[in-house]
């Protein structure tokens, strides 16, 4: 199983907290964000990983290494200007040859990954996005793109910025199965998103679009500024997040 893992963002808005540290470098508990997500990935069977970089590019290289420490084979993508979320998969279209998960590098996640890809796979989608409840889930009050599923869960609507908050409590958490049938959505060497280009984009044209809601014991924790990492560090504290 192969995931790419986002970790190439500036943090600005957290660089008050992180110093010089990219934002995937803070420690969140004992270990650094990046290191939880690289945890968990092969705890649930992957076994090659590609990490595109940026800001503190060397930074992350040496503290993580070649994958060795996670039992994982792990290849850095550098991105001299930033891609964007589905950008930095069409860097590597190359290798997308099979079904792919897209991970949030700056997020600290957990749910029952492989149940994401049995309903991936069952559905015949070309992308699932994991969801989860803003009512429900253990989350840090940073939510993304908002989405309206049907009650055979594929994705009826999915708004990203200020108007998304109506939508629906559902929310993007940032892991995504992806197919390779996607690669002609995203333009290669130049910016694109998931949420604002290519999930829209899908919508628009008819393509199955899945969404997956997180287990009861899932959450998914963003760590974008000062104020949601605190939040974050008080529930690992309270020992509220299950295998944090």
């Amino acid at each position: 199983m192969k995931a790419l893992v986002l970790a190439a963002g500036l943090g600005s808005r957290i660089r008050g907290v992180a110093g010089d540290k990219p934002k995937p470098l803070l420690k969140f508990g004992d270990r650094s964000i990046l290191a939880h997500n690289l945890r968990w990935l092969a705890a649930s069977g992957v076994t090659e990983v590609w990490i595109n970089l940026h800001y503190g590019a060397q930074m992350i290289r040496e503290e993580i290494g070649d994958g060795a420490a996670f039992r994982l084979r792990i290849r850095y993508v550098y991105e001299p200007e930033l891609l964007g979320t589905a950008g930095a998969l069409g860097n590597i279209a190359d290798v997308v040859t099979e079904t792919m998960l897209v991970v949030y590098g700056d997020s600290v996640v957990r749910f029952d990954l492989a149940a994401l890809l049995a309903a991936h796979r069952g559905a015949d989608a070309q992308a699932t996005v994991a969801l989860f409840d803003q009512d429900r889930h253990f989350n840090t009050g940073i939510a993304g793109g908002r989405v309206r599923v049907d009650a055979a869960g594929a994705i009826t609507d999915f708004v990203e910025g200020p108007s998304a908050g109506a939508l629906s409590s559902l929310v993007n958490a940032g892991v995504y199965a992806v197919e390779p049938a996607v690669l002609d959505l995203i333009p290669r060497g130049a910016f694109a998103d998931f949420g604002r280009d290519v999930f829209p984009a899908m919508l628009a044209e008819g393509r199955p679009l899945r969404g997956h809601i997180l287990d009861a014991q899932g959450y998914c924790l963003g760590l974008d500024t000062p104020e949601s990492y605190a939040a974050g560090q008080k529930l690992l504290a309270e020992g509220r997040l299950a295998a944090a």
